[in-house]
């Protein structure tokens, strides 16, 4: 690797973002921390999965740059192993003695890139930003979920009811008489439910019942 070319200014490389490197060899450990730092980008570097796995969790962005051809554990064993635990951190493959048979492996696993040595630092900086760029949407998606369900939480028994049978398409008058209330009593409830759900609207309202999915039933 030679030259040290300037990330993109709209790259997620500051705010808590963390680059996870994972390689047996130490020159190439050094070498791509020498890379990421000169672009800015924080990183932390291990010479086996074991070692990683020993690493705090982030609460930032992060991504993990793994060696395929790893002593004992091969990288594409490891990256079975996080998925198993619902680890979900985007994975960048580094190899020398890369096929094409790993790489589609290693990319229908869930993979967001699969460069093979001697790779041009851009390409090594653009894998880095499109996985951070993947970990901060997954979990601002994973934010709002989580932010959802909290809501739904709050709503009583009742208003959970008539939420889930809005979100069926039933009218009020239906929901009424399938609940054995009043139709007032059910436009009482679902006013409740869009208030503590912070709906903007009815179809808002759907929207975050179709979001929870079966969790309506529980």
């Amino acid at each position: 690797m030679s030259g040290h070319p300037p990330v993109n200014e709209n790259e997620p490389v500051s705010n808590g973002s963390m680059v996870f490197v994972v390689d047996d060899d130490a020159s190439m450990r050094n070498a791509l921390s020498n890379l990421l730092r000169s672009a800015g980008i924080q990183v932390e570097t291990f010479a086996s999965t074991a070692e990683f796995l020993q690493q705090p969790k982030t609460e930032g962005a992060s991504c993990l740059i793994l060696d395929v051809r790893l002593q004992g554990n091969s990288g594409l064993e490891f990256q079975s192993q996080l998925a198993k635990s619902n680890a979900n951190i985007p994975i960048i493959f580094i190899t020398g003695h890369g096929d094409i048979e790993m790489s589609v492996k290693a990319m229908k696993a869930g993979a967001v890139d699969f460069l093979a040595k001697p790779f041009r630092e851009q390409d090594l900086l653009d894998a880095v930003s499109a996985a951070l760029q993947a970990d901060v949407k997954r979990r601002q998606i994973e934010q709002q979920f989580s932010d959802l369900h909290a809501h739904y939480q709050t709503l009583t028994a009742r208003e959970k009811e008539v939420m889930a049978l809005a979100a069926k398409g039933l009218m009020n008058k239906q929901i009424a008489g399938q609940m054995n209330l009043s139709e007032i009593t059910v436009k009482i409830h679902r006013g409740h439910a869009m208030k503590k759900m912070h709906a903007k609207s009815f179809a808002d309202l759907v929207r975050m019942a179709e979001s929870l999915g079966e969790r309506l039933d529980r």
